[in-house]
């Protein structure tokens, strides 16, 4: 019965036909296509975990008096918010874990995106047909990064209500429609009753179900277009050379998950991370010192920190300091990114269809440009730690937020010079290793 059952939908739906030519789905070898898998096994645990916080978290700012397993907080004013972090912190049985485990695979997410978009970018992947899916990936990584903060900030301790302080200061200096816009976010003046309850229904529902749509069409898009591969004896750009999903392929991608699940648990249960019951609860008068935020905020912290005090004011509106570093510099990195392969499309003339990477070696303009720009970043995120810095060799901070001020411009062209000589002469060793050798062809399989 079962079998007639099972031939009644295979004829109807042509499930055997479908599963059998997914089976047989070729995928390349090299370790660096796994980046990307790396980040959804990070999403899976994130919702995995996510939903059993959300099941003790209450997302209100109602004052109570707390009156519970953490005996140093006993007796102290808090939000409905802090109360129930700290009982799943010390109440709940794995409550502990499992919120440590959320953190640190919130923030190896972004990260293997960040990974993973510079591995399309500096091997060229980004180029037509996949300017759709660099498009989704960069969404991705701008989701990713609002929706840990939204999580960030949700416990209400003194650091995420620091936090959240910054974010209604950098609403407001949005010109024109920046009162109103941290007004629609917060549902008043800061602090507000409302955000906690806002943050939680969009960290929980509206970010993840869109996450877990622009996934689903990424990889849509991934298995009817095929994988990129680097240049090889066999690989060329009209046939797919690698592992058939199943077995080999897809034996590989679990283990894969299996790692990442393990590290994550690992990590969470080894590593403390973000100890809210050590803050205390969020009180608008006070604020933590020194206070950084999570690593993939650091640039704009650093941004804010080093960016002097200007204003401009003109047709009766100002434009306050904090909107060059957090909106305008944001803006326009983000802006590039979602741009970048339209416009080296523009730049270099070159609008025809590429299967096979290049090696950052073959694009030494590419590079350098890569190199320069993540140097950038990577100054601004140091300086979201002038403070901390500055208290090693006990000099003055000011000394230390100049030096950063000056390296942020100055290293970057360095970089660049150096990155783009040195990718120029590993391409020109490459060409006359290769000068006079020949390479027979080998078989391979079609791309379509």
């Amino acid at each position: 019965m079962i079998r007639r059952l099972y031939k009644w939908f295979d004829d109807r739906l042509g499930a055997s036909e479908f599963t059998e030519h997914a089976l047989k789905k070729v995928f390349p070898d090299h370790w660096s296509f796994m980046l990307g898998e790396i980040a959804l096994y990070c999403f899976v645990v994130l919702v995995a975990t996510g939903i059993f916080l959300g099941l003790f978290f209450d997302p209100t700012s109602t004052k109570v008096t707390y009156h519970g397993p953490y005996l140093p907080l006993n007796g102290v004013p808090m939000s409905r918010a802090y109360e129930s972090v700290v009982n799943l912190s010390f109440g709940v049985r794995a409550g502990l874990v499992m919120r440590q485990i959320h953190h640190w695979a919130a923030l190896v997410f972004i990260a293997s995106i960040v990974v993973h978009l510079c591995r399309i970018y500096f091997t060229g992947a980004f180029r037509r047909p996949r300017e759709i899916n660099w498009v989704i990936g960069v969404t991705l990584l701008l989701l990713g990064i609002f929706n840990g903060f939204t999580g960030y900030s949700m416990p209400d301790d003194l650091l995420s209500g620091t936090g959240l302080r910054i974010a209604y200061s950098v609403a407001l200096s949005i010109p024109v429609v920046g009162t109103w816009i941290a007004f629609l976010v917060f549902g008043g003046e800061f602090p507000s009753n409302a955000i906690i309850g806002r943050l939680f229904f969009t960290h929980v529902f509206l970010v993840p179900a869109a996450l877990g749509a622009l996934i689903g069409v990424h990889l849509a898009i991934i298995w009817r277009q095929k994988h990129t591969q680097f240049p090889g004896r066999l690989e060329r750009e009209d046939n797919v050379v690698g592992t058939h999903l199943w077995p080999t392929y897809a034996a590989k991608s679990v283990a894969l998950f299996l790692g990442v699940f393990a590290t994550l648990s690992a990590i969470g249960g080894l590593v403390q991370i973000n100890p809210v019951w050590l803050y205390g609860p969020f009180r608008p008068e006070q604020v933590t010192s020194p206070a950084q935020p999570d690593w993939f905020l650091g640039w704009i912290e650093g941004a804010l920190r080093l960016f002097p005090s200007f204003e401009v004011r003109a047709l009766g509106f100002e434009i306050p300091s904090v909107f060059y570093p957090a909106v305008l510099v944001p803006g326009l990195t983000f802006m590039l990114l979602y741009a970048w392969p339209f416009l080296e499309a523009w730049v270099t003339g070159d609008h025809g269809p590429h299967h096979l990477l290049d090696r950052p070696r073959d694009r030494p303009v590419r590079t350098a440009l890569g190199a320069a720009t993540l140097t950038f970043y990577a100054m601004l995120f140091f300086s979201a730690s002038n403070d901390l810095i500055a208290k090693g060799p006990a000099v003055p901070v000011d000394t230390v937020t100049m030096i950063f001020l000056t390296l942020v411009f100055a290293l970057p062209p360095v970089v660049a010079f150096g990155t783009y000589k040195l990718m120029r002469s590993l391409r020109d060793q490459t060409v006359k290793a290769l000068s006079g050798t020949t390479s027979t062809p080998g078989k391979f399989a079609p791309r379509s």
